[in-house]
């Protein structure tokens, strides 16, 4: 799976991305906390794709604070009603099914749902005017006393904890997803530099040209050992959340540097769309920032290593003593 999401997106991260949520994140919770039922109806389909899936936990007014969404689900007679929005969904234009989070009102706790397109009070709005990763669909969807039957409700997602554990792996996909924007950038950068000429010698003879040009292999390569060491903590079941989330951000953050450098090998025509790189760095920035920015993906590993969570700042006071 690494390797398609990297191969793949060389030139396509959208692609990609769409993927990543179709497949670790709503098919992969269906497959680690749905019943036996819901797995036999929905895994196959999903992995042939014959069916689209997506997946909700943001809302308008909770991005990185998404445990405390506040999408509710009210249970009644055979099913639950589901009151509530969530925010950039991606593929939720055109998918099948909608996995989600929301809160149950008997227990307080953050549960698992699968919704099915077409639902009465399902109601889907296109995000309009983004500048990058325009392929994907992503989308507000709004949930109005929607009725889900209990066959639907994920027997075993009974708290927010069940959403981390994918997000984990999820976590590992975009690391992959920014390796092969980095690789498809050098590439087309290192191609670049060869052919264009400038004071009657190719760019690529030029120090600083060849600089950038290895800066850009160093990080790619830096970052592909990163991924694979995080790929093999995960088959032997010793990987933690603050792996992942260590090198979900770091793995970024080289990949945003490396696409900043191919923009600036290419000059001017690094922000044309024919030449791709300004494609591969105005896509960067989303990557960066989704399935955990990269200061929440931060202190999730700080947690980890000092026991100490910094999520929330000390009550703000209404006076300061300055």
């Amino acid at each position: 799976m690494c390797n398609c999401l990297c191969g793949n997106c060389t030139g396509r991260p959208s692609i990609g991305s769409s993927i990543l949520v179709h497949s670790c994140l709503a098919t992969l919770l269906i497959a680690q906390h749905g019943s036996d039922d819901q797995k036999q109806n929905y895994i196959p389909l999903l992995a042939q794709l014959d069916i689209i899936s997506t997946c909700g936990l943001t809302e308008p007014n909770y991005g990185s604070d998404a445990s405390s969404a506040q999408t509710s689900a009210t249970k009644v007679e055979g099913g639950w009603i589901i009151n509530g929005q969530k925010r950039w969904m991606a593929n939720c234009t055109f998918a099948d099914i909608f996995v989600i989070s929301a809160r149950n009102t008997e227990t307080n706790q953050i549960n698992g749902f699968i919704v099915k397109k077409g639902a009465p009070g399902l109601m889907v709005t296109k995000i309009e005017n983004k500048v990058a990763l325009r392929i994907v669909q992503n989308g507000d969807v709004i949930f109005d006393n929607v009725f889900i039957p209990d066959e639907d409700k994920l027997p075993y997602l009974t708290s927010f904890q069940g959403f981390v554990e994918a997000l984990s792996l999820a976590r590992i996909m975009v690391a992959w997803v920014s390796i092969g924007v980095a690789m498809g950038v050098y590439d087309l950068c290192k191609r670049y530099v060869t052919e264009r000429k400038q004071f009657g010698v190719p760019l690529a003879a030029f120090q600083l040209t060849q600089e950038k040009l290895v800066r850009m292999l160093g990080n790619i390569q830096a970052m592909f050992l990163t991924g694979w060491r995080l790929c093999k903590l995960h088959e032997s079941g010793k990987m933690t959340t603050g792996h992942a989330s260590l090198g979900k951000a770091w793995i970024t953050l080289r990949a945003r540097e490396t696409v900043a450098l191919g923009r600036e090998l290419l000059g001017g025509n690094g922000i044309l769309t024919d030449f791709l790189v300004a494609k591969a760095f105005c896509d960067m920035e989303p990557i960066y920032s989704y399935e955990g920015t990269y200061e929440i993906n931060y202190l999730i590993t700080g947690r980890e290593i000092t026991g100490i969570t910094s999520f929330k700042p000390p009550t703000m006071k209404k006076f300061s003593r300055l």
